[in-house]
């Protein structure tokens, strides 16, 4: 079975909010949406090789990190034949501030 792509619902969001920073930005909605096609292209070329990137387990097990045109970082993971885009960051943001998740608290009898 061929592997196909799904875009986690906070990965959408982050494409709609890449589509506002660029139209404030540059006043072109144009400019926005070819923008973004790109970045989707490019995640949907995932199907031919799914496993690239720098493995990220550090911040959530199967997680995996690629970077498009030096200014998007986009967080993936691959189940099976399925590759789930998880998030995609614009401009630097920090990664690992998202996917970091504090140790388990305990309770602890007095």
């Amino acid at each position: 079975m061929p592997h196909r792509v799904i875009y986690q619902p906070k990965a959408e969001d982050d494409l709609q909010k890449i589509i506002t920073y660029i139209i404030e930005r540059s006043g072109s909605a144009e400019t926005a949406y070819q923008y973004v096609d790109r970045i989707k292209v490019f995640c949907d070329s995932f199907v031919t090789f799914p496993r690239r990137g720098t493995k990220r387990d550090d911040l959530r097990p199967g997680l995996r990190i690629t970077n498009f045109e030096r200014r998007v970082t986009i967080a993936f993971t691959v189940v099976n034949e399925i590759i789930f885009i998880a998030r995609i960051f614009y401009a630097g943001r920090d990664v690992d501030q998202y996917f970091y998740e504090p140790p388990d608290e305990f309770d602890h009898d007095e």
